[in-house]
Formats: C-alpha cells, structure tokens, sequence
C-alpha cells in the first residue's frame, strides 16, 4: 500500500479521511456576494416572503447593496410584493436581475414568464436545476447580502441550495400554533446538517395589537418564540404582528415603503455576521 499525501483527487482508496467533493457552484464571474442569507420555513404559508422582502428592504435602508434569489419556483411572490412587471434581459454574458424601485435586484421564475399565472408544471430536478442557474447565470454584480426565498420543506430545492450555494446562514420563519417546534425543529436539523449556522427565529402572525387600546391580543395562542429559540440555541428573535397596512403593502407593490420596526434587532444581527 502506497504512502498517503493526503490529495484526494489523485487516490483511488476509500479511506476514512476522504473529504467528501464539494458541491458548491461559482456566482457568475461578474458577481461579488459578500454575504448569502437562505430564509426557510418547514412547511409552506408561514410568511417567508414577507420576512425575505422585509430584510432586504431594511438592508437597503442601512445603505447596502441587496438582491433578492426567489427559489420557490412554483409559488414565486416576490416579484409581486415589489411591485416588478418587467421581465429579466440577458446576452451572451448572462442574465440580468430585474432593478426595484428602489434599486434592489430581484431573479424569479415571475421574471422570466410571459404571464405572472402562468403554472411552473416541472419535475424537482428542473425545478432545482433553475434555482442553481439563477446563482451561476445572473449578473447580480456588487452585493454586500443576497437573500434567498425558499420554498418549503426540505426537498430537493432547499437541499440544492444548501450544496451549491455557499449560504453563511439561515433565518427560520414560523407562526405561534402549536406544531411551531416541529417546523423549526425540521428546518434546523437540516441547517445542522449541511453545517448552516441559523442566525435566527422569525414568529410571523404572532398577535394582533388593537389600534385602539394598543392591547396586544395572542390570536393563534400564546407566542413560545422564546422557548422554541432557547431550545435550538437559537440568539435572535423578532416578532411580526397581524397588520392590514404591512398586507397592502404587499398586495400593491409597495413592500417597499413599509413601516415598522420588528425586524430592526435581526437586521443588526445580519450586519455582524
């Protein structure tokens, strides 16, 4: 038996030490993304978003440079919530995000489609295989955070991400029923898994405050964000209330100028990673 010097790529043994081949994928080569930020959920209609579209608008606030990966492919809302009807360009180069309004970079399915209702009627390899050209394919340029939209669950898309897509880290979204520590606990042992530090715990939906006497009111029971994150190790929490001016504003378009501050703790969190 050979001596061993320890490059994998020229031995044909399978030893114990073998480091697995890295499936990561390079951003396009006109692409610098300091920061890669995966917002997940393990089950779908929890407002992920919402919290993504929140994030990047308060990062853009904070004067940095943001773009936007929408990954859930067959239930693209991004777009929508930023008010974007123009269709992505590209070259021979590449393909070019869609500029918000207040010039953000947005890649989603809705992007590329003639018409926004227009079904994605793909098999998961396709599906995943999307998401994987809209990191190696598009232009994003100079970005201090790129968020990604997930969709739910843990399949193919969100394992895709995970392997090709150097994510520094995932913020978790979820609302106050009961089953809330199944879903974080799904969405954190994946992260754990793929070795994914979680930087935080996102309860949407957590209570409505009445606009008369300010009195908070637990309307889907009480919140256990604080028990849930102390469970998993999880630092950062924040709480998003029911509120009918933060849903018109994603119906119209205007996610943009929302106002609130419910993230603002988790944006601090995000400029120190």
């Amino acid at each position: 038996m050979s001596e061993c010097t320890h490059d994998c790529s020229t031995c044909s043994a399978s030893c114990s030490d073998r480091q697995p081949e890295s499936l990561l994928q390079p951003c396009h080569e006109l692409s610098h993304i300091r920061k890669v930020i995966a917002v997940v959920s393990g089950k779908g209609g929890v407002g992920k978003s919402l919290v993504t579209s929140l994030l990047s608008v308060n990062m853009k606030r904070e004067g940095y440079q943001v773009g936007i990966l929408d990954a859930d492919i067959t239930g693209p809302s991004i777009p929508r919530m930023f008010g974007v009807n123009d269709k992505a360009q590209g070259d021979e180069s590449g393909i070019f995000p869609v500029r918000s309004k207040l010039d953000m970079d947005i890649m989603s399915i809705n992007c590329l489609l003639q018409n926004d209702t227009d079904p994605v009627v793909w098999r998961g390899p396709v599906i995943a295989g999307t998401v994987t050209q809209f990191w190696t394919d598009v232009i994003w340029g100079d970005k201090d955070y790129l968020f990604v939209d997930m969709p739910p669950g843990t399949g193919d898309v969100p394992l895709t991400v995970f392997q090709s897509i150097p994510v520094d880290g995932i913020i978790v979204v979820a609302t106050p029923q009961e089953l809330v520590g199944m879903i974080v606990e799904k969405a954190v042992k994946m992260a754990n898994l793929m070795n994914i530090p979680v930087l935080g715990l996102v309860e949407n939906m957590s209570y409505f405050e009445c606009p008369n006497c300010k009195e908070k009111h637990f309307i889907y029971g009480d919140s256990k964000i604080e028990e849930i994150a102390k469970n998993y190790d999880i630092q950062n929490i924040a709480r998003i209330p029911i509120n009918s001016k933060l849903t018109a504003a994603a119906d119209k378009g205007m996610i943009e100028l929302y106002e609130g501050d419910w993230l603002n703790d988790m944006t601090a969190a995000l400029k120190e990673i």
